[in-house]
């Protein structure tokens, strides 16, 4: 039988990098994978669409749902997970010290709809009574100028955002005070070049995280795996396959964390990180799948429609192909 060749664009984690190596392989499936930074594999695929499946924001992804004709559909497996704390950035002319003081400010980030900035807004709004609607945001690249929203954006009227100027960036204007505090997944070069006039708002952020999960049991969700639509309606086999795949791919990488003969990190102390974890957050703490995540999901989702991004609020089992959902049993 002749596999079904599709490409797959993502970025080069421990958790897939057993698909790319083709030590697990997708039942059916001839996979062709391209290791690309997540900026790139989003541009491309929201854009243009040119790859068969391809790592995906979930902002993005929940966006995407509300368009006529949905171009893709996912499987609930996450690349990306990130606690958020330690991406709000505060310039040091701001005065800002604690989180309540970012209401009626200047805020930066790249783009309004990424998912880092839904996960940090609905923090703040949730933990802190910062209302998303407080505050006015400035979008544009964080080093380099002429970045704008992949997606087009139907915000509601109360909710403030307009675009940096062409010779701006974000890093800048947050040393400079030009912005007050700065949301982004990626650190702005003036953290370390410039760091008595930027720093991280939650110097401690490890504790602060360690503790928003102990009491939420969130570990935020950043990326799925999307497929595109007509490709899945063709080969509706492919979503159930995929999944079984980069689960096998993950349980390798887990065996590879529990190993220890040899550090296959270059973690000195990898061994009593993950004994940490475990304890933390359990033997799956990074599970696929929507039944462990479905407090998650529902949290994002809410967060979305709150944020004005979503028209109306999705439910989990909205977002993923059905075959991957329910599983049967022996």
């Amino acid at each position: 039988m002749t596999k079904l060749k599709l490409s797959f664009a993502c970025w080069d984690y421990d958790r897939t990098r057993a698909l790319a190596d083709g030590s697990v392989r997708a039942e059916g499936i001839d996979l062709i994978c391209l290791n690309l930074l997540v900026e790139e594999t989003f541009f491309r695929m929201l854009r243009k669409r040119e790859f068969d499946c391809a790592e995906m924001s979930l902002s993005s992804y929940v966006l995407s749902l509300q368009q006529k004709n949905p171009p893709f559909i996912a499987i609930p497996v996450f690349p990306s997970r990130f606690f958020r704390h330690s991406c709000i950035f505060v310039s040091a002319k701001s005065g800002i010290t604690r989180p309540e003081q970012l209401a009626r400010k200047r805020i930066g980030v790249p783009e309004y709809q990424m998912t880092a900035a839904v996960w940090i807004r609905g923090i703040l709004a949730d933990e802190f009574k910062v209302p998303p609607h407080s505050v006015q945001y400035l979008s544009g690249g964080l080093e380099e100028t002429g970045r704008e929203e992949k997606l087009k954006l139907e915000l509601p009227a109360k909710f403030r955002v307009r675009p940096i100027g062409p010779q701006q960036t974000l890093a800048r204007m947050l040393a400079e005070g030009e912005i007050d505090a700065l949301h982004s997944a990626r650190a702005p070069s003036t953290l370390h070049s410039q760091p008595k006039a930027v720093r991280r708002l939650f110097e401690d952020y490890v504790g602060v995280e360690r503790e928003y999960f102990r009491r939420t049991r969130i570990f935020p969700i950043m990326h799925t795996v999307v497929i595109r639509r007509e490709l899945y309606q063709q080969h509706p086999w492919i979503a159930g396959s995929l999944y079984k795949a980069f689960t096998a791919a993950q349980q390798k990488t887990y065996a590879d964390l529990n190993e220890t003969a040899a550090l296959k990190a270059m973690l000195p102390w990898l061994v009593a990180h993950v004994d940490e974890v475990k304890r933390e957050m359990g033997p799956d703490w990074w599970s696929y799948g929507l039944v462990p995540n479905r407090h998650v999901l529902e949290t994002f989702l809410r967060y979305h429609r709150e944020q004005g991004l979503s028209k109306r609020r999705l439910s989990p089992e909205d977002l993923f192909a059905p075959e991957t959902v329910e599983a049967y049993r022996i």
